[in-house]
């Protein structure tokens, strides 16, 4: 399944986007959020008859969690990013933060902070949680615990993350709108293997990032096993997994301006595209 929140920034509706068609779920919840997820939202929707088609064309596509109570994040995890960020891959998960509010639509303009010259770009596959992690025994049993995958661009300004950081990274990855998410929260059922994805960035149409998620120097189900050995993860919580290779930071590419075009995709779950503006 695919579901997705269409409409104003705080007004929200629920939708399924199944077989080309929309299907309004508000009879059956008020979002798509972590309630939604712990009260077994999924079963409902799936048992659920005579739920109404709903026409979208022209709506806003907000991102399709609410409200997420974390945005925890994975740094290096991709050997060719770590090399071209001058690090050697790391031995343990880089773990850092996003702040909740930095969550955007798809489609919805995206800010360059005020004193920016160095704002980069990094698709990612996001994990949507789904179920409480907490203290895992092992990968094996992370799994279980996604709610589904969410294609997500972990946009960074790289000077207020490494220059004038203190010694941490959540500056430079924290500014508003630097977490473009969706556009469609899709469900591990339609997701064969997270390992297998392919995933793509360009700018102003020209290609940036080319990679697949086989990739990742710690793979999605020991991420989430790993995070809930020092954090509990609560359902609507985001897990960024990683960038690859193939971001400004790497001196190939020149930062992004104002007026810039931003897309990434990743297979099966869809294309940004986002447009970059003046805070």
């Amino acid at each position: 399944m695919k579901f997705m929140r269409v409409g104003p920034v705080g007004r929200e509706r629920p939708v399924l986007y199944v077989d080309g068609r929309h299907v309004d779920l508000s009879s059956l919840t008020a979002d798509i959020d972590g309630d939604f997820l712990a009260g077994d939202g999924f079963q409902r929707v799936r048992e659920a008859t005579d739920l109404p088609e709903v026409d979208v064309t022209g709506q806003r596509v907000g991102a399709p969690i609410a409200r997420p109570g974390a945005v925890l994040c994975v740094g290096q995890n991709y050997a060719a990013h770590a090399a071209e960020s001058g690090a050697e891959p790391p031995t343990t998960p880089i773990i850092f933060y996003k702040a909740p509010n930095t969550v955007v639509g798809p489609y919805d303009e995206v800010l360059i902070p005020r004193g920016s010259t160095r704002t980069d770009w990094e698709v990612e596959l996001a994990v949507v949680i789904g179920r409480r992690a907490r203290y895992l025994e092992s990968p094996a049993d992370a799994l279980a615990h996604i709610a589904g995958y969410v294609l997500s661009n972990d946009v960074s300004e790289r000077d207020f993350q490494l220059a004038v950081s203190g010694g941490q990274w959540s500056k430079g990855k924290s500014c508003e709108t630097f977490q473009p998410l969706g556009p469609w929260l899709v469900t591990p059922d339609e997701v064969d293997d997270p390992q297998a994805l392919g995933l793509r960035s360009w700018v102003n149409g020209e290609p940036r990032q080319d990679s697949r998620t086989s990739d990742m120097v710690f793979d999605v189900a020991y991420l989430v096993w790993h995070l809930s050995q020092f954090t509990v993860l609560d359902p609507g919580d985001v897990v960024n997994t990683g960038t690859p290779q193939g971001v400004a930071l790497s001196g190939r590419f020149p930062y992004l301006r104002v007026g810039d075009v931003m897309e990434v995709e990743i297979d099966g779950l869809g294309r940004q595209r986002t447009v970059l503006g003046n805070a």
